[in-house]
């Protein structure tokens, strides 16, 4: 495949262009060691790597384009210069154009927020799959283009990667595609060149500190997609959360709410609930459903919202709400023959940790003790491992604090640091366990009945990462071994 350069720029605020915009691009590269001839390398510029130090080896290689923000002092004759001021946008657009524009010819829908990403994208990928539509699902946990699972190494891909998914999902006859949108994926403008139908705002906790710095910066960038929405989409936010409206300031999209406590355009409560499932009502409606927890209810009027937009009728969508399935590593009970059960959940930041044990304490009623096994992941924000460690101990009556995915930490500095947290009387309801597998097998150990542990942090991982080696390992696996024996 190859394109006429001034075809593929088409959509970008292009600078400068230095050379003959007719030349023909064999393919769009934004990693230099994948160059060939006669591709268009952009010089993005990343976190560790500005993709300008390499515009010379590339150049080697054969590249007959380079997109950059900064022209080289040295031009070379046989190679056409397009300036931009930001390569990452350029990227984005450029990866659309290149793949002919695959969003365009679906009902693209993403969903932002701290929690509840992937329930809602996967939830709504299973109720258009169930009306009869070709879906496609672009998630945390796993990519699919209608039944065809693909990995998924990202909460969003880059853009080329991303593109290249929409495009298959379009060459599958898929009419909508659901996908997370991460605000490290908006930041670095991994989205640009998307059109979207309808954007979804669920939640803001804290998160990703490590990355955007402060929660102002965090909270700017999730606006931003919102902002970014054109004037024929949707766009529905959680009135439940405090910055819920915010996100609706000033985005061209018609404006939506969602509620569990206030009135809203599609408004909800729980009336019963257990861990089998919950009783609700939404819209005057009453329906069963098989989730746990007030999140939950939350994410399922997110649901039931944006199906409604999308053109189907409440009483249509609250039938498939009825029959859908959690979501794998979302509050995924297992239960052992010793009469107590364990709840397997992805929950790694204070807030999910606090709306995943309130869950389990209103459902539990006082019976049982709840022991609660969390961790933290290394590398990523340091500031919130003492606020998961508080959120545990304040609400449980065993605490086990273990390793997450350490990746090029020390899993016991990660440990300490949530200690840090916790006062002398805390500190006494918590067991330090560092190896996972022995920590889930403890817990299991301790447990009587009516007792209820629960494991957070990982959730659909199966695996740990220890020094930049993957190992599998899976929380429910782990937990099926050591009940079954």
């Amino acid at each position: 495949m190859a394109k006429k350069l001034k075809d593929i720029l088409s959509t970008l605020d292009v600078q400068k262009c230095i050379g003959n915009d007719e030349v023909q691009v064999t393919g769009v590269q934004t990693d230099s060691r994948k160059v060939e001839s006669g591709n268009l390398f952009v010089a993005t510029v990343g976190t560790k790597v500005d993709g300008h130090d390499f515009i010379p080896s590339v150049i080697e290689k054969g590249a007959a384009v380079i997109v950059c923000e900064k022209l080289p002092d040295t031009l070379s004759n046989n190679v056409v210069y397009v300036k931009v001021a930001d390569s990452n946008e350029a990227l984005g657009r450029l990866a659309s154009a290149w793949y002919d524009y695959p969003s365009s010819s679906l009902n693209l829908v993403g969903v932002t927020g701290t929690n509840g990403k992937t329930t809602i994208a996967s939830l709504l990928y299973q109720i258009f799959t169930r009306f009869g539509y070709r879906c496609g699902l672009l998630s945390t946990v796993c990519n699919y283009v209608v039944d065809k699972a693909i990995p998924s190494t990202h909460t969003t891909p880059d853009p080329l990667s991303l593109n290249k998914l929409l495009a298959e999902m379009v060459s599958d006859g898929c009419q909508y595609a659901f996908m997370e949108v991460s605000s490290h994926s908006i930041d670095q403008r991994r989205i640009a060149g998307l059109d979207f139908v309808g954007g979804i705002f669920t939640n803001i906790t804290r998160d990703h500190l490590d990355y955007h710095k402060t929660f102002a910066n965090y909270l700017a960038v999730k606006k931003r997609f919102f902002d970014d929405l054109p004037e024929n989409a949707f766009a529905i936010t959680n009135l439940d959360d405090k910055n819920g409206m915010v996100m609706l300031q000033n985005t061209k999209a018609s404006k939506h709410t969602y509620s569990t406590r206030s009135m809203a355009d599609f408004k909800g409560k729980v009336l019963e609930d257990n861990f089998d499932g919950m009783l609700m009502e939404m819209n005057g409606y009453e329906i069963v459903v098989p989730f746990i927890g007030r999140f939950n209810a939350s994410n399922l009027l997110a649901v039931f919202g944006a199906a409604v937009l999308l053109g189907k009728s409440e009483e249509e969508v609250l039938v498939q709400l009825s029959a859908l399935h959690a979501v794998s590593g979302r509050f995924e009970v297992v239960k052992s023959n010793a009469g107590y059960c364990a709840i397997v959940d992805y929950a790694h930041t204070p807030d999910a940790l606090n709306n995943v044990i309130k869950t389990i304490n209103e459902i539990r009623c006082g019976a049982g003790r709840l022991i609660t096994v969390v961790g933290c992941g290394g590398d990523r924000d340091k500031g919130k491992r003492p606020m998961m460690a508080k959120e545990a101990v304040c609400g449980s009556e065993q605490v086990i604090i273990t390793s997450d995915n350490p990746r090029s930490e020390d899993p016991q500095t990660i440990i300490d640091d949530m200690l840090a947290g916790l006062d002398v009387t805390e500190k006494r309801k918590v067991l330090v366990v560092a190896d996972r597998y022995q920590a889930v097998k403890t817990a299991c150990a301790l447990a009587q009945p009516d007792d209820v542990i629960l494991v957070a942090g990982k959730g659909h991982e199966n695996y740990q990462e220890v020094n930049g080696v993957k190992h599998h390992f899976d929380d429910k696996e782990v937990l099926h071994e050591v009940m079954d024996n």
